[in-house]
């Protein structure tokens, strides 16, 4: 599970149960039925409704102990729940109500506020079993909205039914749309009736948490909502889609040069059909059907997010921070196809998708996206698949067999397809370079390969704990390191290392993740508090401190890459759009030119997906992949969060419209769009 669906599910979960039944059970599928884990809820004669939840994927997961009290108005009363999160912080979060008092303490955050009426907390930690509270307590407020504790007003409104089965029993459910919490809706299937609570939830082509005994019905009713899903979707894509159909000029724009890294003199670009046409200097762009008068704003070439794992709700995050192409790392097959398909045929609010394969091998840790192989044969068939469908590269992961890696690197090869990935267990960076591979993924993979053993098994949170214990005291001028970034250097291995991903190393509760911290007062309050949450277990400041200077030895790493010429590409494996902006202030950190960092996201990403020739550049036949940023990003990087327009091809879209639709504060406004001859 990528760390933006953890933070996700522990923000847009912790809503909780109110039902007549003394003990329920649910079951967490995986990636084709797998268990991953379980949710047992009891209420006892006490009144009080007591949760264990545990949830295992990739190594990794959060292990919960949940308990509260519900007042008479379906709100929590007390509430606690204690344990530890995805990456091992410890939860220990409590609530209570007396009254009008309302107090909170969380190990990021404690306040106390005077409430009138029904008010429902928000936990920061809670199980996927607090949905039910807050689908109870919804109901009996009608359409009134339930205001929430902290901030903000929770709404669901009813999508669709269905008739499921088990045995001869049958039983109606109902999915609703939950509104209120975090940038997008959340989707739950929920029981009919005046007190509903959750029957299941769905994250379509990963995560299936449902009744136990009713499993069979899951693959129904994750067809059923991704459907309904599919419907908001287009209305959206609907609303924010401008069609630039024909021909447009783009006026008095200061053009960026991607291949040289250099801004150049104000120009006219014409584009007509999603192509562009002609770059001339200003006041030379010829007849067009509209204008968009850059009025002197920078104008590059849409920007590539390398590292993303897609969902179909994550469009408006990137296409609104400027980012035209995003490469899938990991998927289901048949969910990533399907999202593929409906951004082709422009029903869906997405950037384009340039696919890598997922092979990982078979173990209890697997993660299970993709193809999971036990020999030579599926993982040659696995290549045959994605060479077929038209994938450029293959991932490699975690579980991947030592024994099969040199011949299945050697197929894909011969299949003209690019190697890239983790470095499977009980490996060294150094030993899949050795074997092969074309790019590595993360930070940590790199840095690794100085600390592991042969028995250091990295599909376990040691992946993450190695790295923050031990990178402080690495020398990097040490013959080791520079031998290892020369073989980098030497064989043009491509590295992603997603940096701003991993600021988790050394956040600490309390602190908002640097991914917002410039940007705080543009997000919606129960986000800003969700991103206050510490991921790693940092007990005391010592460690805090030395976690940190890890950290900034991983940004000079970097830094040491990319000067001694190993390619670098910016990825980032967290929530869209935002985190490509910080990981391009961490690369100028580094040492790049904020241009140089900008070269990285447009024409570097583009040479590594191979797609050049098609986009990347601003140049007469490449396709229209474009945004207007206000400010000068080539000078001060952040101002690559100020995008006034984004061109995909024969659509536009304003990032402060679709900005206003997510909760979001706009950045600046947006460029105008209007008929030639005005």
């Amino acid at each position: 599970m990528n760390r933006f669906l953890a933070t996700g599910l522990a923000l847009l979960l912790a809503l909780g149960p109110a039902w007549a039944s003394e003990r329920l059970r649910y079951v967490a599928l995986v990636d084709g039925g797998r268990q991953a884990g379980h949710q047992l809820v009891e209420t006892g004669e006490d009144g009080v409704t007591r949760v264990e939840f545990v949830f295992k994927d990739n190594g990794r997961g959060p292990e919960l102990q949940e308990e509260f009290a519900l007042a008479a108005d379906g709100t929590y009363r007390s509430y606690r729940v204690r344990g530890e999160s995805t990456f091992g912080a410890k939860v220990d979060e409590s609530f209570s109500r007396e009254g009008s008092l309302a107090r909170w303490r969380s190990t990021s955050d404690a306040g106390e506020r005077e409430v009138d009426g029904v008010a429902l907390y928000t936990p920061l930690g809670g199980t996927p079993a607090v949905f039910s509270v807050a689908l109870g307590a919804l109901a009996a407020r009608g359409d009134a909205g339930l205001p929430l504790i902290p901030s903000g007003t929770l709404r669901a409104r009813r999508l669709a039914g269905a008739e499921i089965r088990r045995g001869e029993e049958t039983r109606s459910v109902q999915l609703l749309a939950l509104t209120g919490i975090g940038f997008t809706p959340q989707f739950a299937w929920a029981t009919t009736g005046e007190r509903p609570r959750l029957f299941a939830f769905i994250f379509p082509g990963f995560l299936q948490l449902i009744e136990e005994g009713w499993e069979a019905n899951a693959d129904a009713l994750e067809a059923q909502q991704k459907v309904e899903e599919g419907k908001a979707l287009v209305d959206l894509q609907r609303r924010l889609a401008q069609p630039l159909r024909g021909a447009t000029l783009v006026r008095n724009a200061r053009v960026f040069d991607s291949e040289k890294a250099q801004l150049g003199a104000s120009a006219d670009v014409l584009l007509r059909d999603g192509r562009i046409v002609a770059v001339t200097a200003a006041g030379g762009g010829g007849d067009a059907d509209r204008i968009i008068d850059a009025g002197g704003r920078v104008l590059l070439p849409g920007l590539f997010d390398m590292h993303v794992h897609a969902g179909r709700w994550d469009g408006g995050l990137h296409l609104a921070s400027g980012v035209t192409t995003v490469r899938d790392m990991g998927n289901d097959n048949a969910t990533l196809q399907q999202l593929m398909q409906e951004e082709r045929e422009g029903t869906l609010l997405s950037p384009r998708v340039v696919a890598a394969g997922f092979i990982e091998g078979e173990s209890p840790m697997s993660a299970r996206n993709g193809f999971v192989i036990e020999d030579l044969d599926d993982a040659r068939a696995a290549v045959d698949w994605y060479a077929a469908n038209g994938y450029p590269q293959v991932k490699i992961y975690n579980s991947f067999p030592r024994r099969l890696l040199g011949d299945t690197v050697a197929y894909a090869h011969e299949k003209g397809l690019r190697v890239s990935g983790h470095v499977p267990a009980f490996m060294r960076a150094q030993d899949v370079v050795d074997l092969g591979f074309d790019e590595l993924q993360h930070i940590n993979q790199l840095l690794l390969n100085f600390f592991v053993t042969p028995d250091t098994d990295t599909r376990t949170l040691e992946r993450f704990y190695l790295v923050a214990e031990k990178t402080a005291g690495l020398d990097l001028d040490s013959q080791p390191v520079q031998d290892f970034i020369a073989l980098l250097a030497e064989k043009r291995i491509a590295v992603d290392p997603t940096l701003a991903t991993f600021e988790f190393l050394h956040q600490r509760d309390g602190e908002l993740s640097p991914i917002f911290a410039s940007i705080e007062d543009h997000v919606p309050p129960d986000v800003q508090r969700s991103r206050r949450v510490a991921e790693m277990d940092i007990p005391d400041d010592a460690t805090g401190a030395r976690y940190r200077e890890s950290f900034a030895k991983l940004v000079e790493f970097v830094g040491r890459m990319y000067r001694a010429g190993v390619p670098i590409v910016a990825g980032t494996d967290e929530v869209p759009g935002f985190t490509l902006q910080r990981e391009l202030e961490l690369y100028v950190e580094a040492g790049m030119t904020p241009a140089q960092a900008l070269q990285v996201a447009t024409w570097t990403a583009a040479g590594i997906s191979g797609v050049r020739d098609d986009r990347g550049s601003i140049a007469p036949g490449r396709r229209a992949d474009l945004i207007l940023v206000d400010g000068d990003p080539t000078r001060d990087i952040g101002d690559i969060r100020r995008v006034a327009l984004v061109i995909k091809g024969e659509t536009a879209y304003a990032p402060a419209a679709i900005h206003a639709e997510l909760g979001i504060k706009p950045f600046t406004e947006a460029a105008a769009i209007v008929p030639a001859g005005r």
